[in-house]
């Protein structure tokens, strides 16, 4: 069974920082591939980030690279995604996924959802 619990979102102002973590209580990230999305209010759900199982390879959508990392602790069977230099356009509610698919983009590939946590940017 895999559940995932995500935090660390909240209110903060462009050019700051967030980390979000992704904590799985069944069975090991390390067993799955990982990955981000968000959603914005009236927009569909986009891909962020993603950590392949394996090679611990990463990958972004083109408009957080350079400012968000992706890592996961298999210690600690969590997944985090540090956001620096936020802006406005990266508010939204962020969701962890884990799925079977390497470099997967799109949640169809994804099979197990968090519930997500609230990402406010205000300018």
């Amino acid at each position: 069974q895999v559940q995932l619990v995500e935090s660390g979102g909240g209110l903060v102002q462009a050019g700051d920082s967030l980390r979000l973590s992704c904590a799985n209580s069944g069975r090991t990230v390390s067993t799955y591939n990982m990955g981000w999305f968000r959603q914005a209010p009236g927009n569909d759900r986009e891909f962020v980030a993603g950590i392949n199982r394996y090679s611990l390879s990463t990958y972004y959508t083109d408009s957080v690279k350079g400012r968000f990392t992706i890592s996961r602790d298999n210690a600690k069977n969590t997944v985090y995604l540090q956001m620096d230099s936020l802006k406005p356009e990266d508010t939204a509610v962020y969701y962890c996924a884990a799925g079977s698919t390497v470099n997967a983009r799109s949640p169809p590939f994804y099979d197990y959802w968090g519930q997500g946590t609230q990402v406010t940017v205000s300018s």
